[in-house]
């Protein structure tokens, strides 16, 4: 397998040389794979042949210089005979090839212009309530320490300080009504945040849209989209269906997810149709 045939070489898997933190891991990950190399005595040569691939990519993934793609590390794990070890390292060699921008959602969100969203599991966290959030959380598995728990807990209420921003950004969400009608937490707090999320939708900056149960066609059936757009032109998105589920921020790669977005906006029903469909699922509820 090439370097080009396995496409290692798409931006994105480089290494940003001011990130420090994920240069820092990718380095690390780097020695710890020279290090199992040369302990199971095999030269750059005999390895990359083992591996298949190009004896420079191995050395710039063992430098440091290129973040090794999963299944790389599924691979090296495989002819290493590391029982896991080296796979275990996905998670990270994963994170330093996101954009060091799009680390943190909180700066990022404001930051924000303008942004998109569309989900289909549970509401946005923008939109949600505290105890809705806590009982989200709680169906999360594997399960959270308490006090890990509250950590995740007060950094998405801080979150909400977008809505205290002058001038206010932009905010475009799309749900499916699953996300309306599931009951997190139990009734009460789902018609608390029912209740929250029709004040929400008040605010002159939001549109809030639902994508009914019963559409026949549906863009978004790829998963969330995300878009956040900011003032100096520049943009960041993610989508589960699209590019591995990966931040994004080419200009080519984000004009196929405001696409796919624009799309479902399109498909759902219209704001003013959407306040009338949260308030008759609260009657419901």
């Amino acid at each position: 397998m090439s370097v080009d045939s396995d496409g290692t070489e798409e931006p994105g898997w480089e290494v940003d040389p001011e990130d420090e933190q994920g240069a820092a891991v990718v380095a690390a990950v780097g020695r710890q794979l020279k290090v199992w190399r040369e302990t199971a005595g095999l030269r750059v040569s005999d390895f990359a042949a083992r591996m298949g691939y190009g004896e420079d990519l191995v050395r710039k993934v063992e430098s440091g210089k290129r973040i090794p793609r999963p299944e790389y590390l599924d691979k090296a794990d495989e002819v290493l005979r590391a029982e896991g070890r080296i796979a275990s390292m996905k998670k990270d060699a994963e994170q330093a090839c996101y954009p060091k921008q799009v680390r943190d959602l909180a700066k990022l969100e404001a930051r924000a212009v303008e942004l998109l969203a569309y989900g289909n599991h549970n509401l946005h966290g923008l939109l949600q309530t505290e105890e809705y959030t806590r009982s989200l959380f709680r169906t999360w598995r594997p399960s959270y320490e308490p006090d890990e728990m509250e950590r995740m807990l007060a950094a998405r209420m801080a979150r909400r300080t977008i809505y205290d921003r002058t001038p206010p950004p932009a905010l475009s969400f799309v749900q499916e009504e699953a996300t309306l009608r599931r009951p997190i937490g139990g009734t009460m707090v789902l018609r608390r945040q029912l209740e929250h999320l029709l004040e929400v939708i008040e605010l002159p900056n939001i549109e809030f849209q639902v994508m009914p149960t019963h559409t026949e066609d549906h863009a978004g059936m790829g998963g969330l989209i995300q878009v956040l757009k900011f003032a100096d032109g520049t943009a960041v998105g993610r989508s589960d269906g699209a590019f591995y589920g990966r931040p994004v921020s080419d200009p080519k790669q984000l004009h196929v997810l405001e696409l796919r977005y624009g799309i479902i906006r399109a498909q759902a029903l219209t704001p003013r149709e959407s306040r009338a469909f949260v308030e008759q699922v609260l009657g419901e509820t």
